[in-house]
């Protein structure tokens, strides 16, 4: 089995450094390639795998293809390799493009699969969901949670949940990212060091990010433990109902979900 990656990007970067980090594949089982041929050559060289100079020399040279390139150039670049494409998997992390799309400009004897990641897979604690196109196999699930696990969560959905993965874990960390500089600037407001109140603000979500992932329990649980009568976080949950921050973050979720819909559409 090889692999291919078209396009040598952060996301290429961060699955091919994870795959062979986890020895799902050895290096000499996968090459890269790039419009930039100096991207391709830096991401060969700091992982030890091999680039090549065409998309069409990928094509050829590997049996899956993991298409990592900007959604305006997808459709093109799979048209262009589509008599290469019969019997092989393609795996494709463009936001946007519907597997129906996809297929079309593969081939029908292409098989496609369509993943959605999100960005801390570059720090392999992503969370990614896929959706097999109507001739992938059980195999080819089998291979897309192996290499997509190798840098975080992957599951699997029906295609039309992509969006809302999209909305949800895709969008989600800039949510996150939001949440933590509003804990730092409260923590610098009262006081506090900007540097220590971000370090503090930062850990602090990714410690209760962890007791929800490694307790099993729901948030719901957790929060009260932590929630005393008349207490500290009890007044400061008060505030964050007052302040609607719950029904802001459905109504976040909701939003970017309607728009992926509406990228998909065209």
């Amino acid at each position: 089995m090889t692999l291919g990656f078209l396009g040598s990007g952060k996301m290429s970067t961060a699955l091919v450094r994870g795959i062979v980090k986890s020895g799902a594949f050895a290096p000499a089982q996968i090459a890269v390639t790039d419009c930039v041929a100096a991207a391709a050559q830096q991401l060969a060289s700091a992982a030890g795998v091999r680039a090549v100079a065409t998309n069409a020399d990928l094509a050829a040279a590997c049996d899956t293809l993991v298409l990592c390139v900007k959604p305006g150039d997808a459709l093109d670049a799979l048209r262009a390799l589509a008599p290469q494409l019969d019997g092989k998997l393609v795996l494709s992390i463009v936001a946007g493009l519907p597997l129906a799309t996809l297929q079309q400009a593969a081939g029908p004897q292409a098989r496609v699969i369509r993943v959605m990641p999100n960005t801390p897979a570059l720090i392999h604690q992503g969370a990614a969901a896929y959706a097999l196109g109507p001739g992938a196999t059980v195999a080819d699930a089998t291979l897309t949670e192996q290499l997509f696990g190798a840098v975080g969560l992957i599951v699997r959905v029906k295609e039309p949940l992509l969006d809302v993965v999209t909305g949800l874990s895709g969008s989600g960390p800039a949510y996150i990212y939001l949440v933590i500089e509003a804990l730092s600037d409260a923590g610098v407001l009262l006081g506090l060091p900007r540097d220590l109140a971000l370090q503090l603000a930062a850990q602090t979500v990714a410690g209760a990010a962890q007791m929800v992932r490694e307790t099993g329990r729901h948030p719901a649980a957790l929060k009260d433990e932590v929630t005393s009568p008349g207490g500290t976080t009890i007044a400061g949950l008060a505030a964050l109902e007052a302040g609607a921050l719950r029904s802001t973050l459905i109504t976040a979720v909701q939003a970017a979900t309607q728009r992926a819909r509406e990228l998909a559409a065209g």
